[in-house]
């Protein structure tokens, strides 16, 4: 059975950087951005909030 799946867009504080993701769990993916726990882009430039998502 195929799960859910999710598309979002994370950015900055000052929304000037945007990120696109694609997740099957939506409020994991978003915790993991805001915790920093994946050294990458969203954590380089600080993208932790959630500004869009579509299922």
């Amino acid at each position: 059975m195929a799960k859910d799946a999710f598309v979002y867009f994370m950015a900055n504080t000052h929304n000037t950087t945007l990120y696109v993701g694609v997740t099957n769990d939506l409020l994991r993916r978003v915790a993991e951005h805001k915790a920093h726990i994946n050294k990458g882009f969203t954590d380089k430039y600080n993208c932790d909030k959630l500004v869009y998502y579509e299922k």
